[in-house]
């Protein structure tokens, strides 16, 4: 039996919150699993929307990459 491990060369997260400081708090929890299996940020993108109350929806993409 062959067992082969392939490394994770990138990856995309998409995460969402109502106020920047939930969301930042995902990110960071996530950024810190992540540096476990060797990924780093490699770029973040960030929006704010509006839904039909007017209640913010912040989200934001994020790319890992291999360090």
């Amino acid at each position: 039996m062959n067992i082969e491990f392939d490394l994770i060369q990138d990856k995309i997260e998409f995460f969402e919150a109502r106020d920047l400081q939930t969301l930042e708090k995902k990110i960071n929890e996530q950024i810190g699993h992540n540096k476990s299996i060797l990924l780093a940020v490699h770029s973040v993108s960030h929006n704010v929307s509006l839904d039909e109350k007017g209640h913010r929806l912040y989200s934001a993409v994020v790319h890992f990459k291999v360090k």
